[in-house]
């Protein structure tokens, strides 16, 4: 196989398309991946951007580059596998440089009854290794746990406070003491 030429400096000056492609083949072999992160490798890996631009074009020309699709797999599976929240998804959808109409119609598919029967299955599994103490100061630990726990998954305040609520309420606890998590 042939290496991408070097420069005096030892720098990589970039390969040939067919080099290009060959890199870009191997990463989606791994998983799905969105044109910017090809052409985030591609670049890491010394092809300069008219290569890897006309690389890229010919992939998505031939299907294997979708940005639309590729974010709805993302946000399907990370929302079903991870309990990921419409916030986090956004952001990671972001991170991996899905322009903003498409991820916005992406997560669309994710309604606020799916996010709160998701952030319930969250907290209930949670809760099943938790022993719900009958003192309010000890109770608020566990639901500030809880609360915090959706929160860096994406879930807004006022769903995961509702959620854990509703849930400790279930699980026989007296939350009439708790404020509202607005």
């Amino acid at each position: 196989m042939e290496r991408a030429t070097r420069t005096n400096e030892g720098k990589p000056s970039g390969g040939t398309e067919a080099q290009a492609k060959d890199v870009c083949l191997r990463l989606l072999t791994d998983r799905a991946r969105s044109r910017a992160e090809l052409a985030q490798s591609l670049a890491k890996k010394g092809y300069t951007p008219d290569i890897a631009e006309r690389t890229l074009d010919r992939l998505a020309h031939v299907g294997l580059i979708d940005d639309a699709s590729f974010a709805e797999q993302w946000v399907h599976s990370r929302h079903t596998y991870s309990g990921k929240g419409k916030q986090a998804l956004a952001l990671e959808l972001r991170r991996k440089g899905i322009e903003q109409e498409i991820a916005s119609q992406a997560l669309s598919q994710i309604s606020r009854d799916d996010e709160q029967e998701r952030a319930t299955e969250l907290v209930r599994r949670k809760l099943r290794t938790l022993a719900v103490p009958a003192d309010p100061a000890e109770r608020d630990k566990i639901v500030r746990r809880l609360v915090g726990m959706l929160a860096r998954r994406g879930y807004g305040q006022s769903l995961a406070f509702g959620v854990v609520k509703a849930e400790l309420e279930h699980a026989g606890s007296d939350t009439d003491d708790l404020l509202d998590g607005d």
